[in-house]
C-alpha cells in the first residue's frame, strides 16, 4: 500500500510518500480500505520528534480515516465487510489501509461522504470525552472554547450549541471569529485585541463561564481561572502556550475550582470504545439531521501531505485539513 512515513524528525517536507505492507491485525481490529484521512495538531508534533507513538502503534502519523471494511474480526462487532465506517486510531492513518479496533469505529452517518466523515473521530471523541464526560458540561451551563476556528474549536461550539448551551468562543481575526458566531457561538472574542477573560466575564454579568476548553495552557490558565465561575471547571487537552503556569491556588480552593489535563490516544480501546456508544446515541443523529456539520477548510491528495502539515502549522485555516486516499 501506499503511504506517508516520517522519514526524519523535522520541517513538513520530511513526509515522505513510501510502499508498506498492509497493516497486520490484532484481536477485535478490522482492516479498513481508507478513503480520507484527517490532519490533526498531533501529527504535527509527532512529525516534530514531540510526541512518540504509542507502544504498539504504527509509526505512520494519521490519527483519524474513514473508508470501506474489507477484512477483521468481525465477530460481535456489529460490522459486516463493505460497511462504510469512520475511526479513531492510534497511528496509521495517512496510508490506503488502517487497522483500527472495531469499538473505535462508528458508522459512517447518513447524507456524509467519506471524506467528511473522515473528519469527525479525533475532534468530535476529545471533545465528549473532554467537555461532557471530564468537565461535565451540563444543562444550563456556558462554556468558553478557546481556539475557535480550530477543528476542535469548530466541533465543541456546534455540538455545545445544537445540545443547547450558551457558547464564547476566541480566535486570532475578527474573520475567524465571525467564522465561530456562524457555527453557533454567541460571540467570537479576538484574542489579540480583546481580553477574553474580560469579555466572558462581561456576556455572563460577572458571573464567569461554567466550563472552558483549553488547548493553550501557559499565561493562560490563570486568566482562565479569573473568568471561571464558581465550581467551574477547565479542559485541559494542549500546551500550545506551554507547559508551566503561575496560578492563583487560593481561587482554587474558595471557589471550588477544577483543572483536568487527558491526552487520548494512548487510553484503552474500551475508554475510546464507550465514548464511540456515546457520540453514536446523543451526536450522530445531529450529524445526520443536517444540525451539526463536518467543516472542511482545504482538501490535499495523500501525496501531499507535507503541504497539509505546512497550512495547519500556518493557522490561516477554519476547520479540518483533509487528506483524500480515494
Amino acid at each position: 500500500m501506499r503511504a506517508i512515513e516520517i522519514s526524519q524528525p523535522g520541517p513538513a517536507d520530511v513526509l515522505q510518500l513510501t510502499e508498506r505492507p498492509l497493516p497486520s491485525l490484532k484481536p477485535g481490529e478490522l482492516l479498513i480500505k481508507v478513503h480520507a484521512a484527517g490532519v490533526n495538531r498531533p501529527d504535527v508534533f509527532q512529525r516534530l520528534g514531540q510526541y512518540a507513538p504509542p507502544p504498539g502503534a504504527s509509526d505512520l502519523p494519521g490519527l483519524e480515516v474513514a473508508g470501506e471494511i474489507v477484512d477483521g474480526d468481525l465477530a460481535g462487532s456489529g460490522f459486516s465487510k463493505g460497511d462504510m465506517v469512520c475511526a479513531l486510531v492510534q497511528g496509521g492513518g495517512y496510508a490506503e489501509y488502517c487497522a483500527a479496533p472495531a469499538g473505535q469505529c462508528l458508522p459512517m452517518p447518513a447524507g456524509l461522504s467519506p471524506l467528511q466523515a473522515a473528519s469527525l473521530p479525533e475532534n468530535y471523541f476529545t471533545v465528549w470525552s473532554n467537555v461532557f464526560d471530564r468537565a461535565g458540561l451540563s444543562a444550563g451551563e456556558t462554556l468558553l472554547v478557546q481556539g475557535g476556528s480550530s477543528g476542535i474549536g469548530v466541533t465543541a461550539i456546534q455540538i455545545a450549541a445544537a445540545l443547547g448551551h450558551r457558547v464564547f468562543a476566541t480566535a486570532g481575526s475578527d474573520d475567524k471569529c465571525r467564522a465561530c458566531e456562524a457555527l453557533g457561538a454567541e460571540r467570537g472574542i479576538n484574542y489579540r485585541s480583546e481580553d477574553f477573560a474580560g469579555v466572558a466575564k462581561a456576556l455572563t454579568d460577572g458571573r464567569g463561564v461554567d466550563v472552558i476548553l483549553d488547548m493553550v495552557g501557559g499565561d493562560y490558565l490563570q486568566r482562565e481561572i479569573n473568568c471561571l465561575a464558581d465550581d467551574g471547571r477547565i479542559g485541559l487537552i494542549a500546551l500550545l502556550g506551554g507547559a508551566k503556569a503561575n496560578i492563583d491556588l487560593g481561587q482554587i480552593l474558595r471557589r471550588r475550582l477544577s483543572i483536568s489535563g487527558s491526552t487520548l490516544r494512548p487510553r484503552p480501546v474500551a475508554f475510546k470504545a464507550a465514548i464511540a456508544a456515546q457520540l453514536r446515541a446523543t451526536v450522530w443523529p445531529l450529524l445526520e439531521a443536517g444540525t451539526i456539520k463536518p467543516v472542511i477548510y482545504q482538501t490535499f491528495p495523500l501525496a501531499q501531505a507535507a503541504q497539509a502539515h505546512a497550512l495547519m502549522e500556518s493557522s490561516a485555516h477554519v476547520g479540518k485539513i483533509m487528506l483524500q486516499v480515494i
